[in-house]
């Protein structure tokens, strides 16, 4: 699993950090990234980020709202913010308005293929070490079946997110299976994943719709909530155009009366960025982690746990660990 961290240097040696999608679209969002983002921000004075950014997405607009250039300047967006809380001398969520407190965290699995056997081990697994809201990352009723087994509703919540895979007749007959297992939500069950009608018809299935990871920007989640697609909304940090469009997420999020619950399988900046942005929400959402155990951690401080408290070092508070960037390093560059 790949992280595309991004490190902007002041002139006067303060360091913001931030995190551009990556996973499979890595090599394409760094060569946006290193050719065509990072340019138009050099020189630019962190006070006027937000300005800046306009100016940045406005001259890139060509380019569309999603793919590479937009998860740079999302990655970039993140690290300004960083540099902007640091200036003010307060931790993100402070100076972004939030309430500090102590975070529920919801384990999010990988695939296991459709393997029911494992998919109840695992869920179980993850059950063990405290976590009483779990995601699934499955496609077949026999496997979410054993994860309810595995976590009955009594004692947690599963939701189960399916990447996009069916037609809105696959998802909808599909939807019809799934109610009695009682999900907290269903997640992007159609393809392509901007369908709004299509949503809204497998939404009036009774099942709860989740979507929003893959919106094209702002206005991509604003076309799913006109068309009464979805019960819950889940933008992606480091997808959507960073921590700006997501405060404007939440604000559409609260006019129209869905909840908001950030997309976030990350482990490096765009988690701290989500997490400090949870803390902006009207009601108390867990925020997603990967289920992944990994040789090293990239950042100590967010070692696999169930709860998650921001600390009060002034900025994001993302500390690195340099010697796992610089053993597991895939490429890098300096921009200046």
């Amino acid at each position: 699993m790949e992280c595309l961290a991004i490190k902007v240097t002041t002139d006067d040696g303060r360091v913001g950090w931030g995190e551009a999608f990556g996973h499979g679209s890595n090599p394409a969002t760094f060569k946006a990234l290193t050719d065509v983002v990072a340019p138009q921000f050099i020189g630019s004075a962190v006070a006027d980020h937000r300005a800046q950014m306009e100016k940045a997405r406005r001259a890139l607009h060509g380019f569309g709202s999603t793919g590479p250039i937009f998860y740079a300047l999302s990655g970039i967006d993140i690290a300004l913010w960083d540099l902007a809380a640091q200036a003010a001398g307060k931790p993100l969520y402070d100076y972004l308005g939030g309430t500090p407190r102590e975070l529920e965290l919801y384990a999010s699995l990988v695939s296991y293929g459709g393997d029911p056997e494992e998919v109840f081990r695992q869920v179980r697994r993850a059950r063990d070490l405290g976590f009483r809201k779990i995601k699934l990352h499955e496609t077949t009723y026999a496997s979410i079946a054993a994860a309810r087994e595995a976590l009955p509703a009594a004692e947690g919540e599963l939701m189960v997110d399916v990447n996009c895979p069916w037609t809105v007749e696959e998802a909808g007959a599909m939807a019809d299976r799934l109610r009695e297992l009682d999900l907290t939500w269903l997640e992007e069950p159609v393809w392509p994943p901007d369908d709004a009608r299509g949503l809204a018809t497998v939404r009036a299935r009774g099942v709860p719709l989740s979507a929003g990871e893959n919106a094209a920007g702002v206005n991509g989640v604003r076309a799913l909530l006109d068309q009464d697609a979805i019960d819950v909304v889940q933008p992606s940090v480091a997808k959507i155009g960073g921590i700006g469009a997501m405060l404007e997420v939440f604000e559409l999020a609260q006019q129209y009366g869905v909840k908001a619950v950030p997309h976030c399988f990350y482990y490096g900046p765009g988690l701290l960025a989500v997490a400090h942005l949870c803390t902006l929400l009207p009601e108390e959402v867990a925020v997603e982690v990967p289920f992944i155990e990994f040789e090293r951690l990239l950042f100590p401080a967010l070692a696999f746990q169930p709860r998650l408290r921001l600390g009060t070092t002034p900025g994001l508070g993302f500390k690195p660990d340099l010697e796992v960037l610089e053993t597991y390093c895939i490429d890098r560059a300096v921009i200046d």
